[in-house]
């Protein structure tokens, strides 16, 4: 059997019409346009289109939602919530970008790493 290397800039898409029962993992990056019944994990990138629906947790480096997520979000860089996005769960990220007509019901968490300690006032507020 030949070992089939997968790239780090390749993209798995789970089109309109497509639903899928159980975990997804990926190497790379993943679209989902879609609904997904499950779990959502991915080394890079993770795209929910418009259309796209996940019933899960989603784990991925950036996370760009533009649909909708019934579940906790897990975004090592970024997650960028978009205008008719829905997102009903708690997330934790670096950087949070929320756009005018996003709906989020949940807690959000940023990583502590990204506080700059040197200035004073944002770690001054964590200390009290």
């Amino acid at each position: 059997m030949k070992n089939v290397q997968i790239e780090k800039d390749s993209v798995t898409i789970i089109s309109t019409g497509t639903t899928i029962e159980g975990k997804l993992v990926s190497n790379g990056n993943v679209r989902i346009d879609g609904v997904i019944n499950g779990n959502v994990e991915a080394k890079g990138n993770i795209t929910v289109g418009e259309h796209g629906e996940i019933n899960g947790e989603v784990k991925g480096s950036t996370v760009t939602l533009g649909g909708k997520v019934f579940g906790s979000v897990n975004a090592s860089d970024k997650v960028l919530l978009e205008a008719k996005s829905i997102l009903k769960g708690d997330l934790i990220t670096k950087i949070l970008v929320v756009e005018e007509g996003a709906l989020f019901d949940g807690t959000s968490k940023m990583n502590s790493n990204t506080l700059k300690s040197d200035t004073g006032s944002n770690s001054d507020l964590l200390k009290k």
